[in-house]
């Protein structure tokens, strides 16, 4: 840990003492001496701008000096030379920042006021050097620059923090995130049942076939038939591109991946909910409970690098009764477990853990096992999709066990799990405002109560009013536990430090936000916003600082619709968004400890996967206007990135994006309304996206893989394959949890 105060001391005795400087010791967190040339002209331009009266002064009143030495003294403001020096030109730094730089030639009179110096200005170290170190220990002069281009056509200078991130996340990852959590909630035969097939299809979505639609890939000339898809069916993947297709029976507008090791050989899930029909409306003022059921799509051994072997499938549905679900999240880490564990009966191999907030104002806790364990003790329907009803391990309320205020409850609208180890709290943002936090390890009787029905409803540890409306998005901070980022319908995004909630940390007035994401490596967060309120062409994407750098607000991907959702990949230090108008956009972001007003045509940093054709067509459901119309999706080849500003995608993104006009009260049959990154290392450049259509699409981004990710994908399987293939194979006799983490780990 490096202490602030001893480093401003150690800055200002620097720029007193140029002669001390050196490579070794300019600064505790400098790479460069540069940097303290930089700090010395701001400094003293700030010393002479504010204190020259009272400098000139004590330089004047000396009473004992050569002559010569007090001419040079008295002479001091001529031997200032108000220029910006050339090592600062060259680096193009903003000459806002550096007008009036001041530049002191190093003479040795200049000692005789150096004392006087230190001892009169030396309180301005806490009030003028340290914000300013702060936000210039990470300039562009203390950097690693990279030349030349890359394999997939971007400049190395765009692929650098990406590769820096990647290695970065697989070092987080490592030491932040646990192995195993939560081992007594074990998947049991007890808790699933099959439903029976004349109960089955009230659970099932009502859409039997899905919107004709039909797909073009750039580069590939081919005829494009129109297709449509039976409700639960998966399209092959691609032999080229790799993209896969399914339908899911109706709107989606929950969506996660099933987090899983680095370097396990399993297959990536994703657990999906969907409206069930394409017309159908939810109100989030008021409670309300209705028959669903979530779906956990099993998409295969998804790698980076390699075409999908199988086309996606149902791997089998929960059927619930709680109400519509608004937001799916798995925990982060530490709950899956090999499907070949071998565990005594009735308990199965565990997949993860998955929560699930529903309309009835409740978040319930599913502990899923792997489908072959699924498969291998109940029946499937008679439709042939497996819909088990399984009882949630425990319950999230409001309130305590004795005022649950049920009469009172509003529905969750936002909600996130704790991504550092432990993995003990999940936050959650209610329609009044409300922030609320849940300790999933507690043991308190006050807070943990056993229900008739063998389940257990666990209340909550901490609240706050975070917002005077709908708490609309809500995301941990994924290198602090302490701290979160909240944005509701009052229209303001603020950060919190959960130690003192009785007031955030910062507070911005934006437009209504629709999602808010903090990435491990950068210092702000993410906002995809509404068109409601925001000025044509002024919504989008925005980063804000979280005020540590005194940055201001960076406006990344302008869009002329609303943007529904956004996804961050820390591996690939990258943003992918969708909106109202169907287009899911790519962000490469750059180094965000960067001053923004460094960023020169952002512009060049996004790319399109999918696009629609928009004709304007008359007002009418979306029922109507999906028997009427067809879907023509068009794919840009993300293979590679070569000659990207002359190919017709990126053109057609960047003629779009805040031009043509915008109906405000049409539900687009094309939007696109939750968007995915997958985190899992093998697999991390699969984007998974669903809207309005029911279609779920998987979308590799083959072009951001590199020798750094090929090397750490191999590492990490050769060593998940020590730790845990080889005593698998060498197990005997079933495990249980406890074995299971005391053998393993």
């Amino acid at each position: 840990p490096v202490d602030p105060g001893q480093t401003c001391v150690t800055l200002l005795r620097s720029i007193l003492y140029p002669e001390t400087l050196s490579k070794s010791n300019v600064l505790f967190f400098s790479q460069a001496a540069s940097l303290a040339d930089h700090f010395k002209g701001y400094f003293v331009n700030y010393l002479f701008n504010n204190y020259k009266p009272a400098l000139k002064r004590d330089i004047g009143n000396k009473e004992e000096s050569d002559d010569e030495d007090h001419r040079d003294d008295m002479d001091l403001e001529n031997d200032v030379k108000y220029t910006i020096p050339k090592d600062l030109r060259s680096r193009r730094i903003s000459r806002g920042l550096v007008s009036k730089t001041v530049h002191i030639f190093s003479r040795r009179s200049q000692k005789t006021y150096r004392k006087r110096y230190w001892q009169r200005y030396s309180h301005l170290v806490n009030t003028f050097v340290w914000p300013f170190f702060c936000l210039s220990s990470f300039t562009q002069s203390n950097q690693i620059r990279y030349y030349g281009n890359a394999s997939n056509g971007l400049s190395n200078s765009i692929m650098g923090p990406i590769w820096s991130c990647t290695e970065t996340t697989k070092k987080f990852r490592d030491e932040y995130c646990n192995k195993w959590v939560f081992p007594e909630w074990i998947p049991s035969e007890k808790d699933w049942r099959c439903i029976s097939n004349s109960n089955a299809e009230k659970y099932l979505p009502q859409e039997m076939v899905s919107p004709a639609f039909t797909c073009s890939r750039e580069g590939i000339k081919e005829h494009a038939p129109l297709h449509r898809m039976k409700r639960f069916e998966g399209l092959p993947p691609d032999p080229k591109r790799w993209d896969m297709m399914f339908y899911t029976g109706g709107p989606v507008w929950a969506m996660d991946w099933c987090p899983t090791p680095d370097g396990a050989p399993a297959n990536q899930y994703a657990a999906i909910y969907s409206h069930k029909d394409l017309d159908h409306q939810h109100r989030i003022n008021k409670l309300y409970t209705e028959p669903g059921l979530i779906q956990i799509w099993n998409l295969g051994q998804l790698q980076y690098n390699t075409s999908p072997p199988s086309p996606p499938g149902l791997a089998y549905g929960i059927a619930q009764d709680k109400g519509f679900v608004w937001n799916l999240k798995w925990c982060p880490g530490g709950a899956w477990e090999l499907p070949t564990t071998n565990r005594k009966a009735p308990h199965m191999p565990r997949l993860g853990l998955l929560a699930a907030s529903s309309s009835d104002g409740h978040i319930s806790i599913y502990s899923l096992p792997h489908p072959d364990a699924v498969l291998a003790r109940g029946k499937p329907t008679a439709t042939g999709e497996p819909a088990p009803r399984q009882l949630a391990v425990i319950t999230l309320k409001r309130g305590s066990f004795k005022a649950n205020h049920d009469e009172k409850a509003t529905q969750v609208l936002s909600m996130d799990w704790l991504p550092v180890k432990p993995h003990n709290i999940l936050a959650a943002g209610f329609y009044d405002g409300t922030v609320v936090l849940w300790d999933l390890s507690s043991r308190s009787a006050l807070q943990r109560v056993r229900d008739p029905d063998r389940s257990h409803t666990l209340f909550p540890y901490h609240c706050f009013m975070a917002h005077d409306n709908g708490a609309r998005a809500l995301s941990f901070c994924h290198a602090s536990r302490d701290l979160m980022v909240t944005a509701g319908d009052d229209r303001m995004v603020k950060m919190w430090d959960l130690r003192r909630t009785w007031e955030p940390c910062q507070s911005f007035k934006r437009f209504l936000s629709t999602e808010a994401a903090w990435p491990l490596h950068w210092a702000g967060v993410f906002v995809s916003q509404e068109s409601t309120y925001g000025t044509f062409g002024q919504h989008g994407l925005n980063y804000f600082d979280s005020g540590y750098l005194g940055f201001k607000p960076l406006f990344l991907v302008p869009r002329k619709g609303t943007m529904w959702s956004l996804s961050i990949s820390d591996w690939l230090n990258t943003a992918v968004t969708s909106d109202s108008l169907g287009d899911v956009i790519m962000v490469l972001l750059p180094n965000l400890f960067n001053n923004p007003c460094y960023l020169k045509r952002s512009i060049d940093r996004r790319f399109v996967s999918t696009l629609f054709d928009r004709q304007k067509t008359p007002k009418m459901s979306t029922l109507e206007t999906a028997t009427k119309y067809y879907l023509h999706y068009h794919d840009m080849d993300m293979t590679t990135f070569k000659n990207v500003q002359n190919r017709a995608p990126w053109k057609h993104m960047q003629a779009s994006e805040v031009k043509g006009g915008l109906d405000l009260d049409l539900m687009p049959l094309a939007s696109i309304n939750k968007i995915r990154m997958n985190p899992n290392l093998c697999a991390q450049s699969w984007v998974l996206s669903g809207g309005q259509a029911g279609l779920v699409r998987a979308h590799c981004l083959s072009a951001m893989n590199s020798s750094h990710i090929n090397k750490m994908v191999q590492d990490s399987q050769a060593q998940f394959n020590a730790m845990f293939m080889q005593n698998t194979a060498d197990s005997q006799g079933d495990a249980s949890a406890v074995r299971h983490t005391t053998e393993k780990l």
